[in-house]
């Protein structure tokens, strides 16, 4: 077995080799003057179980370029099997053709990519909709960041406390019931949202009694973070007691960092699927915690042709 990362979220890589045991895969990974993707992997792989660490956040195109590079390299050096290990799945939050519109379909044209370079599995974190693992030709692991959070929840309950989890629109009710339910079957509100453009929200009403609750928004991911802030707000006007986001994938873009910190949000708890920008880093609103001892052990168990799906049962 053997772990390369490209450029995307080198230290989540080295934490994942590290809870390991084992060193991280020598590569060289850049760019020609021209921006063209440059890769040299420096060691023997040929025969061997590789892993490549690379979420497919922002800049979204090169690391999605570098990995199916990467893929490439590794396939005509002779590894025995190629694994893409994408916590963040990119391009993912187009994933049909809404009322017969003109766009495309992103996530499957990425996943006609990875399958084409040569890849031989996918592994990925909390997919934006859990059908994109019928797009792919290849096995497909889409394991939850869940059982992590959920430890957080527990961790910094407070004796006493009344908590309520919320999903930020109707399609994540799934999430949050799942969530709820391991919460000793908190109660579930719903707040319905109207978006009039892309990354535009406007909250309309809340389905459920929030006043008095300590309220948990659970989302896959927080970009802009306009709806997550205005969901705040809605909750807080509703009389909620106190409001927590635990979202896995920090993409925050644009004015996110600002848009948190001016927020009635109390506290961002994410993963480490997207590595945090420095203003993120220096917001006293944001917390982020590590996947990385859970994808090593699924990574180490899918090497060993074991069960991954026990890790996730109670």
């Amino acid at each position: 077995m053997m772990v390369f990362t490209g450029n995307s979220n080198p230290k989540l890589a080295q934490d994942i080799v590290n809870h390991l045991r084992m060193p991280l895969g020598k590569a060289v990974t850049g760019q020609f003057s021209d921006g063209e993707v440059m890769v040299e992997i420096m060691e023997n792989v040929r025969g061997k179980d590789v892993f490549i660490v690379q979420p497919t956040c922002k800049p979204t195109n090169d690391n999605l370029m570098e990995l199916m590079v990467m893929v490439d390299a590794l396939r005509r050096s002779s590894a025995a099997r190629v694994t893409a290990v994408i916590p963040y799945f990119g391009y993912a939050r187009q994933d049909r053709r809404p009322r017969s519109a003109r766009v495309p379909i992103t996530a499957k044209v990425v996943a006609d990519m990875l399958t084409n370079v040569g890849a031989d599995r996918l592994l990925t974190v909390d997919l934006h909709a859990d059908q994109i693992q019928g797009f792919f030709g290849i096995p497909v692991d889409n394991v939850y960041a869940s059982p992590i959070l959920l430890g957080d929840i527990w961790r910094n309950k407070n004796d006493g406390e009344d908590l309520m989890v919320v999903s930020p629109d109707v399609g994540g009710v799934v999430r949050a019931r799942a969530l709820a339910k391991r919460l000793d079957d908190a109660d579930l509100a719903i707040i319905d949202k109207r978006r009039p453009m892309a990354n535009v929200a406007q909250v309309m009403h809340i389905i459920g009694d929030v006043e008095g609750r300590s309220c948990i928004l659970v989302d896959d991911l927080v970009d802009t973070a306009g709806t997550l802030c205005q969901a705040a707000k809605a909750l807080k006007e509703h009389g909620a007691a106190s409001v927590k986001a635990y979202i896995t994938h920090p993409v925050l873009s644009g004015p996110a960092v600002d848009n948190l910190d001016n927020s009635e949000l109390d506290e961002l708890v994410v993963t480490d699927t997207i590595p945090l920008n420095e203003q993120a880093r220096a917001s006293t609103k944001i917390r982020q915690l590590s996947l990385a001892e859970m994808l090593g052990e699924t990574m180490l168990r899918i090497s060993n042709e074991e069960s991954v799906s026990t890790l996730f049962m109670d």
